[in-house]
Parts: structure tokens; sequence; C-alpha cells
């Protein structure tokens, strides 16, 4: 699906510029006019506190730059929420997603978080264990597990505007719907890039 890019001028005033810089000749054009739309973003993620190395970076790394400085923030509100209420994001997340889907399978809930089955094994025991999840056998499958969330489980998973996911609805909901969903498309190509799904 096409985007209109907000970086740079289109249609129209891109025509008109063309038209003002006349026919093609053998002169190189002006710096202003070699910058792509896709290049101008990454240009603004450029700080007046960058050191002069960051200069000469070019848009991948930026980005990756701003992926690690987000993983990296992810981590360390993760570890200032468990400080206070004992709970990891991760940990969250799963409280939050089992609570409206009361019932859901394992299975089912690796594969709405986009996970491996394995890859919840630990926070699920660990979660049981603390008495904040309740695993049961699924009544017509006995292969399968069931999920519910107990009332601690529901204290901690409770709506906190200084949880993880309390300071990513701040930054979302400050933000036009068509960017949160255009940012969504590019993390979901990202990690198909990066071989997760």
């Amino acid at each position: 699906m096409t985007r209109r890019s907000d970086a740079g001028p289109s249609g129209p005033e891109t025509a008109r510029a063309a038209g003002r810089r006349g026919p093609a000749t053998g002169a190189a054009p002006h710096p202003i006019h070699r910058r792509t739309p896709r290049e101008r973003p990454a240009s603004r993620r450029r700080t007046s506190d960058d050191p002069p190395a960051a200069a000469s970076l070019d848009p991948v790394l930026l980005f990756l730059r701003s992926l690690w400085e987000v993983d990296h923030g992810l981590a360390r509100a993760s570890r200032a929420m468990q400080s206070r209420t004992g709970v990891t994001g991760p940990q969250r997340l799963v409280l939050r997603i089992v609570a409206q889907s009361p019932g859901i399978s394992a299975g089912d809930l690796a594969r709405v978080m986009h996970l491996h089955p394995s890859s919840l094994t630990g926070v699920l025991r660990r979660l049981v264990q603390r008495g904040l999840l309740r695993r049961r056998v699924h009544p017509g499958d006995s292969r399968r597990a069931v999920l519910t969330v107990t009332l601690r489980g529901r204290v901690a998973a409770r709506p906190s505007a200084t949880s993880v996911e309390g300071r990513v609805r701040r930054a979302l909901d400050g933000l036009p719907r068509s960017q949160v969903d255009a940012a969504q498309d590019l993390l979901a190509a990202l990690a198909a890039s990066l071989g997760h799904r």
C-alpha cells in the first residue's frame, strides 16, 4: 500500500520546482534538490548534541540507533516497573492479554504475541508460581492448557500511567492515527525481515 510521504514536497510543488531548475544539464543539482523524501526524516533524527561522527551516518544506521534507544528505554522502564509492582513489562503484557481473553490457550497467546510458545514458557511459569495467573487443563482437550488471570493478577495488570504500557500509550496518543498505523506496518515488515515471523 502506498502512502504519501510527509517528508518533502510532491506533486505540483515538485513539478514547479523542477520547472524552475530548467532542462537537465551536465551540472550537478544543488544539494537541497539531491535529498530524497526518504533521507529527510533521517536527518531530523540527528540532535544538536550528536558527536561529529553522527553526521556521516546513513539512514539505516540512524534508524538502528533509534531502535536500540527504544529497546534500552523499554528495558529501563520494565525494570523500574518491576521494582514498584513486582511485574516486568513482558509479564504485564501477558496478564493484560489474558485478562481480555480469559480461557485463552498458551498456544493462542503465543500467536497473539507473535512469539514461539517456548519463548513464553518461563514467563507463564513465573506468573503461575506467583499466583497472578491460573493454568488449567482445557475441559474439552486434555492436551491443551487454558489461562485465566487471578484477582492478584488483575490488580497487577490494572491500568497505570507509570507502566510501560502507559508510557507507550502517552507517546501514541500524541500522534495522528495514520502515523501510528505506518509505524505498525514498518515494525511488522522489520520483524518479518529479521525472521521473527
